[in-house]
């Protein structure tokens, strides 16, 4: 029989602001610097610190009437009464100060380099063919369509469809894989443009002299690249007739060939234009001091010009009361919104300090020596615990941003680890299993690989106990392959 009763639970919601708040925190310095930079673009009643001083005295003769004109579509009304509380020096005059007037833990003049972008280097390179108008444009529609490896891995229908739709053009497929093999395979990095990791081998091949290890190669990869790929190398000696020392020559030529052509590019302009520290920790007289990168991000503040218009059209006497009340409707919202991104930037400024330094305590010991052995086991739930904010807000602070240390800029998300224990029952850090297991790895017989049980028993006779599914998880997260795939001829 069903029965219908009440029951109360609390949910917490976040509101609209509250949101967008978060959102700021998420933000890395690059990110949030054009997010600033925007919020100026959009709202005039902000404006940089240092902007030009315009006149103090503001009439309302020296205001077009065209200012307002936008206002005559919004319905809007309020109450003039409650201008003056508005309007109260305390309130506002705290956010006429200067953003970053308090300079403690803000570093300003961390230094950046900058280049063109993987998609104009290709682009300045293609625009030499001599090619015609039509064609250049679908050959860089097409170079839009190559990822930061170099490779075009969209089916060329697809772009062709793409290209009716954005262009406008009407072109068939074979057009296109024209323009790929003639044009954009010819550029630099060897072997751009390819659509997948044999066709790129394959090209960077045929730039090489044909030795006859580079001809050998060039069969493997041709014709028994399934094979080569699963490392079955006594089914290619075979099947090749040819020597182990040759297979193992020609497969060298292969092992020099790069998989990522791209990667030459555009992980240099990534890390040039966008890897930037969000923060700086510095050991000085045995102390660790953390500072927050501000960068070029403007300082700024409620302009005095929208306030003195507010003011002025709160007195007004004009007869018109139904545009007066709009404009001041208008003006309060834009005052409104930048008075709450003012105190949004000291919030976010405050979380990031407020959540840095609990990592930092939290990890001092690493910090201070720069030792891996010393990271200790952390999760999000343990600074989320010391500094009485949500896990997510943690999460949001940790995630995509960089501190740099006297030993290197590292992802901040990177000193959270899981929680182990050793013979002894001393809690360790999953980072300092992963640094051993790496360690035991790269001293391996490459002939003879370790397998993950093997790998499992070396760190229990290290003292720690993991077992061969742990080994197996650690690994992949540090995208080491496994056994098989390592060996070598």
């Amino acid at each position: 029989m069903l029965k219908q009763q009440l029951s109360q639970k609390g949910q917490h919601k976040l509101s609209p602001q509250q949101i967008k708040l978060m959102k700021l925190v998420q933000l890395s310095t690059l990110d949030f610097e054009q997010r600033v930079k925007q919020e100026l673009e959009e709202n005039p009643a902000l404006e940089e610190e240092n902007s030009s001083e315009l006149e103090e005295e503001f009439s309302e003769s020296e205001t077009s009437e065209n200012d307002f004109d936008l206002l005559e579509d919004q319905n809007q009304s309020i109450d003039i009464s409650e201008i003056d509380e508005y309007l109260s020096d305390d309130e506002i005059e705290d956010y006429k100060n200067n953003i970053n007037h308090q300079n403690y833990g803000v570093e300003k003049h961390i230094p950046i380099i900058s280049g063109i972008s993987f998609q104009e280097y290709l682009k300045n390179q293609l625009h030499t063919f001599r090619l015609n108008e039509e064609d250049l444009l679908i050959a860089d529609f097409v170079l839009g369509n190559i990822d930061d490896d170099g490779y075009i891995r969209r089916k060329i229908t697809s772009i062709a469809d793409d290209i009716l739709l954005i262009l406008g053009i009407s072109v068939n497929s074979e057009k296109i894989e024209q323009l790929i093999l003639n044009y954009i395979q010819k550029l630099d990095p060897v072997g751009v443009g390819s659509r997948n990791l044999q066709e790129c081998l394959l090209i960077q091949l045929e730039k090489k002299k044909m030795t006859k290890e580079v001809l050998i190669a060039k069969k493997i990869i041709q014709y028994n690249f399934e094979s080569f790929v699963k490392k079955h190398y006594q089914k290619l000696q075979k099947k090749l007739g040819i020597t182990k020392k040759n297979l193992r020559k020609s497969i060298y030529q292969i092992e020099k060939l790069n998989p990522k052509p791209g990667k030459i590019y555009s992980e240099n302009t990534k890390n040039l234009n966008h890897i930037i520290p969000d923060f700086t920790i510095c050991i000085l007289d045995n102390k660790l001091e953390l500072s927050l990168n501000q960068r070029n991000i403007p300082e700024i503040k409620i302009s005095p010009i929208y306030l003195d218009m507010l003011k002025s059209y709160k007195s007004s006497k004009n007869k018109n009361l139904k545009k007066n009340e709009e404009t001041i409707v208008f003006l309060k919202q834009k005052i409104d919104s930048a008075k709450w991104f003012v105190d949004a930037i000291k919030k976010r400024q405050n979380t990031l300090m407020l959540t840095m330094n609990a990592i930092m305590d939290y990890q001092k010991e690493y910090f201070l020596t720069g030792d891996p052995v010393k990271i200790k086991p952390m999760i999000l739930k343990n600074i989320s615990q010391k500094i009485g904010v949500g896990i997510s807000t943690v999460s949001r602070v940790a995630n995509r941003k960089y501190v740099n240390t006297p030993y290197g800029t590292f992802l901040i998300k990177s000193f959270f680890s899981e929680k182990m224990k050793n013979k002894e029952g001393e809690e360790i850090s999953s980072i300092e299993i992963k640094k051993l297991l790496g360690e035991s790895i790269d001293k391996e017989n490459k002939k003879k690989p370790l397998t993950d049980e093997k790998l499992s028993k070396i760190l229990k006779k290290k003292g720690y106990l993991v077992a061969r599914r742990t080994v197996a998880k650690y690994r992949d997260q540090m995208h080491i392959p496994v056994a098989r795939m390592r060996k070598n001829l």
